[in-house]
């Protein structure tokens, strides 16, 4: 007998009568939107059902930790999106890159991080790893090679970018995972800038077009997937369902739950990602464009322009679609004569651009960067004309205006850099 079909004593409290209501509503509702299902607490019909709960497929419901119809909804449609037949939600970008570091490195272990790796999954190798025993080291994402020299037999993790974060070079993605397959070592992509739309995760091939393993996509949905700036939360999608057992066993120890409304959210904004995704696409490269031919920049990263850093791995991996995506970042030097506060006038003299972390929001962003002590390997700085890189998260905004409030700070700065 289920939970609905027992019999309910009468009961004249309020009270007991409105929390055991026995009404349900029909079933076949369908509409747009996915009902939103909340908690925490989860009713099980029998105590075989507890000991048969399943806390790792998606077959039954355990706990709200664990996920919900909401939540399981959310992580089918991104494991689509990445090509992926497993996802795991948690509450932020950086608590899905910390989940994968914590799942797979043990003590005596080595995790090898692109130089460019976004910042604080860098600073978490360097203060809470090391703390541990878990040694790290970085290497040159543009040069296969230079990782498969710094591999050593206790390399748990391999860490891959694309773009890097903030300089945007773009890797030798396929030659990097093909050292880490060789090698039969665990590489882990965060795919937040690819968003699972500028190239497919887990279907890359080599040159010869032999298939690659790519183990893991993270993928802070903060960004493309949320679409609104106003969501926190990650993703962890994988093929292997042994490593995902692995993965959720540590979210399960972590404690890592995400809001139902957030997910919710997200849901909302998934249908048009691809939609957002190409619009700002279109305007970073025209502003990209732009950019590189102003007298005040010394140097444009963006990996569809030729001259940036990495672009013919791009070209090769992101580059035979009909409109080759770039996502919608833009960072670029200023001319050296630029001092620290005019870095920070030119910041504050835009008036569409708001100053402001992150990206993948309607509102476009600037943010300033001092690159010393970010990098550690020399190669990264030598192609790099200045210390301060300034970035820009494009919008939904006309990219007319972005280009008009763009060129008006630009002359100001310059004519002020000139002058001095």
């Amino acid at each position: 007998m289920d939970e609905s079909s027992k019999p309910l004593r009468p009961s004249r409290s309020p009270s007991t009568q409105l929390i055991h209501h026995p009404y349900t509503p029909p079933e076949g509702f369908a509409s747009p939107a996915t009902p939103v299902a909340k908690g925490s607490t989860i009713f099980f019909p029998s105590m075989e059902a507890v000991r048969q709960r399943d806390w790792a497929f998606k077959t039954t419901y355990t706990y709200g930790l664990h996920g919900t119809p909401t939540s399981f909804v959310l992580e089918e449609r991104l494991a689509a999106l990445e090509g992926a037949k497993h996802c795991i939600l948690a509450p932020s970008g950086l608590a899905a890159l910390n989940m994968v570091n914590l799942a797979l490195l043990k003590p005596g272990g080595r995790v090898l991080l692109p130089d460019n790796v976004y910042g604080p999954n860098k600073y978490f190798a360097e203060h809470f790893l090391q703390s541990y025993g878990i040694e790290h080291a970085v290497y040159d994402p543009l040069d296969a090679q230079d990782l498969a020299q710094k591999l050593t037999p206790n390399t748990q993790l391999v860490w891959l970018e694309a773009a890097g974060s903030v300089t945007l070079e773009f890797p030798d993605l396929q030659g990097l995972i093909r050292v880490c397959n060789q090698a039969k070592v665990p590489c882990a992509l965060d795919n937040t800038w690819g968003a699972g739309l500028a190239f497919s995760p887990f279907d890359l091939r080599d040159q010869d077009g032999c298939a690659l393993q790519l183990d893991i996509s993270v993928h802070a949905l903060t960004k493309y997937p949320s679409g609104g700036g106003d969501v926190l939360m990650g993703s962890v999608c994988t093929q292997n369902p042994e490593l995902h057992k692995t993965l959720k066993r540590c979210h399960m120890q972590l404690g890592f739950g995400v809001g139902m409304n957030d997910v919710e959210a997200i849901l909302r904004a998934l249908p048009s990602i691809e939609l957002r995704y190409t619009a700002q696409d279109r305007s970073a490269q025209q502003l990209a464009r732009f950019l590189a031919q102003h007298p005040a920049v010394a140097q444009v990263r963006h990996p569809a322009l030729p001259c940036s850093p990495g672009h013919v791995y791009w070209q090769r991996l992101c580059g035979h679609k009909p409109h080759s995506q770039a996502a919608g970042l833009v960072s670029f030097f200023p001319h050296a004569s630029w001092s620290d506060a005019q870095v920070d006038a030119f910041c504050e003299a835009l008036q569409w651009f708001k100053i402001g972390y992150s990206w993948g929001g309607p509102v476009s962003l600037v943010m300033a960067y001092d690159l010393r002590g970010d990098r550690d390997l020399a190669v990264s700085m030598e192609s790099a004309p200045s210390k301060r890189l300034l970035r820009l998260c494009i919008g939904l905004e006309n990219p007319d205006d972005l280009q008009a409030d763009l060129a008006q700070a630009l002359e100001t700065i310059h004519r002020q850099a000139n002058a001095s």
